[in-house]
C-alpha cells in the first residue's frame, strides 16, 4: 500500500467514524428530546381554585386559574403575614423567564420573593405564562419579538394580565396607586410590554436581564424604569444579540441592546440624557437620568460578572448559563428602595 492509498484509507475510515459518530449524536439527541416531552406530557395541571370572586383575607399562598382564549391559565399569589383585608396594600407583579413558570420563578431558594415580601409588607402575584403542557411548565411569554411558542402562537399575554389585575383587584385590598412589575429574562421583556401597553396600570416597572423587544411600544403616561443586566449575560447580550448558548434561534430574537432600550425609555420620559452615576462599588455601577417628566426616574444597574441571572438570587441551572449570580448588588433591594423612592 502505497502513502497515497495509506492516506485515503485512513480518511474514508476518518469519514466513516465522524458519520457514525455524529449519526449516534443526532439518535442520542432525538431520544433525549423524546423522553422530555414525554416526561412534560406526563406531569399534571397545577392544582388551583377557579373561585376567582371569593375574597382572600388570609395571609399565605393561593393558585388560581381561569380560561383566557380558551387555554387554561394560572397564576399563584403570596399574602404577606401583615395584610390586612381592611387596609390597601402594595402589589408587584414577578414574570419569569423564558422556559420557566411560577413555581420556579416563587421559588425562594432562588429568587427570594416571598422572603421580601414579607420583609416589605407586599402582595406578590406570579403570573404563569403560556405553555402547551397542562402542567404549564417550560412557559414563554409574548413580549413582542420574543419568546418560542406564545410569540408564536400570538397568545395575547397584555389581555391575560389585564384580567389576572382585574380579578386579584377584588380578591385583594390592593393599593392601585402602588402596583409594579418586574421579570426575569423573557419575563423582563413582557414587563416592558406591559409598560408599553397598560401604562396606566403600574407605578413603576424594574427589569432583570430582559431588555425591550416589543414590536411597538405607546405609553401612556411616563413610567419609572429600573434596568438591571450584568455587563458578560451570555443569553441577552449587553450590547446587543442574542448569545450563542441558544440551541435553536428561532426561539428567540435579534436582543435588542441594553443601551438602545435605555435611551428608548430616558426618550420616551422625556429625562436629561446624560445620568449621574449614584452608585459605584466593587461589581456593580448605577446611573440615574433626572430630569424626567412627571418626576419619574430611569435608572440602570449593571453588574460586572453574573451572566444572564437574578444578582443576591440562585440561579436554577436548568434554564440557564453556568455563572454564578452576582453578589454585588441584591436585585430585590435595589428594586424596592427604587420603588419606594417615588
Amino acid at each position: 500500500m502505497n502513502d497515497k492509498t495509506r492516506f485515503l484509507f485512513v480518511l474514508s475510515l476518518l469519514s466513516i467514524f465522524f458519520l457514525t459518530e455524529s449519526c449516534s449524536r443526532g439518535w442520542l439527541r432525538t431520544k433525549i428530546k423524546e423522553r422530555f416531552q414525554k416526561k412534560m406530557e406526563e406531569k399534571p395541571a397545577p392544582i388551583a381554585s377557579s373561585d376567582l370572586t371569593k375574597k382572600i383575607e388570609a395571609p399565605g399562598d393561593y393558585t388560581f386559574t381561569f380560561s383566557h382564549g380558551e387555554i387554561p391559565r394560572y397564576y399563584k399569589v403570596h399574602v404577606p403575614k401583615t395584610y390586612s383585608p381592611n387596609k390597601t396594600t402594595p402589589l408587584l407583579l414577578v414574570f419569569h423567564g423564558g422556559g420557566g413558570d411560577m413555581e420556579i420563578q416563587s421559588n425562594e431558594e432562588y429568587y427570594h420573593q416571598i422572603s421580601k415580601s414579607e420583609e416589605n409588607g407586599h402582595i406578590v402575584i406570579f403570573p404563569n405564562g403560556y405553555s402547551k403542557y397542562k402542567s404549564g411548565k417550560i412557559a414563554t411569554w409574548n413580549a413582542g419579538n420574543c419568546c418560542a411558542d406564545a410569540r408564536d402562537k400570538k397568545i395575547d399575554d397584555v389581555s391575560f394580565i389585564k384580567e389576572v389585575l382585574n380579578h386579584a383587584t377584588k380578591q385583594l385590598q390592593i393599593d392601585t396607586s402602588k402596583v409594579y412589575s418586574t421579570g426575569m429574562s423573557n419575563g423582563a421583556m413582557m414587563t416592558y410590554r406591559l409598560a408599553c401597553e397598560m401604562t396606566d396600570k403600574f407605578a413603576a416597572i424594574t427589569t432583570v436581564a430582559g431588555t425591550d423587544n416589543t414590536e411597538s411600544c405607546t405609553p401612556s403616561k411616563p413610567i419609572s424604569v429600573l434596568h438591571i443586566h450584568a455587563k458578560d449575560d451570555d443569553k441577552v447580550l449587553f450590547y446587543g444579540g442574542a448569545g450563542n448558548s441558544f440551541n435553536d434561534r428561532s426561539l428567540v430574537t435579534d436582543f435588542v441592546s441594553v443601551p438602545k432600550t435605555i435611551s428608548k425609555w430616558v426618550g420616551f420620559n422625556e429625562c436629561n440624557p446624560v445620568p449621574k452615576r449614584v452608585l459605584e462599588e466593587p461589581g456593580v455601577t448605577c446611573d440615574e437620568y433626572g430630569g424626567c417628566k412627571n418626576d419619574v426616574k430611569v435608572k440602570l444597574c449593571v453588574t460586572e460578572s453574573g451572566g444572564h441571572s437574578w444578582p443576591g438570587g440562585k440561579k436554577p441551572s436548568l434554564f440557564f448559563g453556568s455563572a454564578s449570580p452576582s453578589k454585588a448588588i441584591r436585585a430585590n433591594d435595589v428594586m424596592w428602595e427604587f420603588f419606594n423612592a417615588k
